[in-house]
């Protein structure tokens, strides 16, 4: 499964830096596949490729929030997801709508951080 941050995050910003993947962003802030990865272009939802750089729609206005699409839970880098290890009110927790295994999570891992 992924992490999420609920909404009882006080946006003090303690996760952000802790993520391997800058999966990470505040509230409002657009994200980035290629934001700490090595991703170049990016097939969506439709099979449309886009660029990796290209600026993507926040996915909270009001608090931080991860990009599922690029967290493994810290699996490969980390014993535990760090962002829940840091935060000071316990808002980083388990998304019960995205449930992956360990083996889907180190594959997600190593297509965010493929070396060409």
């Amino acid at each position: 499964m992924a992490i999420m941050i609920t909404d009882e995050c006080i946006n003090c910003g303690a996760c952000e830096p802790e993520c391997p993947n800058n999966a990470i962003y505040e509230g409002g802030a657009q994200w980035r596949w290629a934001d700490g990865t090595s991703l170049k272009q990016v097939e969506v939802d439709g099979g449309a490729v886009v660029s990796a750089t290209a600026p993507q729609t926040p996915v909270s206005d009001e608090y931080y929030y991860i990009v599922s699409d690029k967290c493994t839970e810290c699996v490969g880098f980390h014993e535990e997801p760090q962002c829940a290890a840091v935060c000071p009110v316990d808002c980083c927790v388990d998304d019960p709508d995205l449930r992956e295994t360990q083996d889907e999570l180190l594959k997600k891992k190593e297509w965010l951080h493929l070396t060409a």
